[in-house]
């Protein structure tokens, strides 16, 4: 008999914008999205098929699953035995400060290079944490260390790292049209008016930025859209405030958005975190 598929999401009480997603699924398939934070990422059982970054990826328990911000990617299952992984969320916000103590240069802009690793140490200290987060009891400074110390890890790996040979160069001016949309989010917004602050013409900017970010500047605006009605169901906003405060037609339309993405419906989403 098959199980249920399973999505539990937990905030840290004292890491501000990170998030735990423990999940265990067989017949779920998640749509393609992106997360504005970096995604850390461990299967135990299974193995998570997915599309990312041009390529196809198979994970097996044991390996450490990355996705930087804004990288779109998809997931499931890809054998018939149950998927069972964890998934660490934490904002560039947080994380920046960490590898920059870690000696890691233009942090802010930091990208991880591998998608998939095979890292003993850092798979140990991403599961140190999840547990931290899911038991509660650690002291604050507890989880700020192993925050340092998955910072300092992934910057050990990382030791050759140069943003100008390593890291494909980020346009600034797809950045400013990204920002734009940031600030923007819930305006009615045409590709006119978000190729402007590239300076490129609307079809141009359009490829770029697919080229860029994973996805057109229309799923990236929906994406953000999502993000921001997660912080604010997580917050405890009302569903229905979220509904029409952030861009949505009805709650019919943000389900069928939001459950591609997180596993569950807004309302399940909120039950679950704002009761732990």
């Amino acid at each position: 008999m098959q199980q249920d598929n399973q999505f539990q999401y937990r905030k840290s009480k004292h890491l501000d914008q990170v998030m735990l997603l423990s999940a265990l699924m067989h017949d779920f398939a998640y749509g393609k999205h992106a997360h504005e934070e970096y995604s850390l990422g461990i299967t135990l059982a299974g193995r998570q098929d997915f599309f990312s970054n041009g390529m196809f990826h198979y994970s097996t328990p044991g390996n450490v699953i990355v996705f930087n911000p804004d990288v779109a990617h998809d997931g499931h299952s890809g054998t018939d035995d149950v998927l069972q992984y964890k998934m660490l969320y934490i904002h560039p916000e947080q994380l920046a400060p960490a590898l920059a103590a870690a000696g890691v240069r233009r942090p802010h802009d930091f990208r991880i290079e591998d998608t998939l690793l095979k890292d003993g140490v850092l798979r140990a200290e991403l599961l140190r944490l999840c547990t931290l987060i899911e038991c509660d009891e650690a002291e604050p400074l507890v989880q700020e260390s192993l925050l340092y110390s998955l910072a300092a890890r992934i910057a050990q790996l990382h030791s050759d790292y140069s943003p100008n040979q390593t890291q494909q160069r980020v346009d600034s001016l797809l950045l400013r049209a990204r920002d734009y949309i940031h600030a923007h989010v819930f305006d009615v917004l045409s590709l006119e008016q978000i190729s402007q602050q590239a300076a490129l013409s609307k079809y141009h900017f359009l490829r770029l930025f697919r080229r860029q970010f994973g996805m057109t500047p229309y799923q990236y605006v929906l994406n953000c859209r999502l993000n921001r009605a997660r912080e604010a169901l997580a917050a405890g906003v009302q569903l229905d405030d979220v509904v029409h405060s952030f861009g949505f037609a009805d709650l019919s339309h943000l389900n069928r958005r939001f459950k591609p993405v997180f596993g569950m419906t807004p309302r399940q989403y909120q039950q679950i975190v704002l009761n732990h």
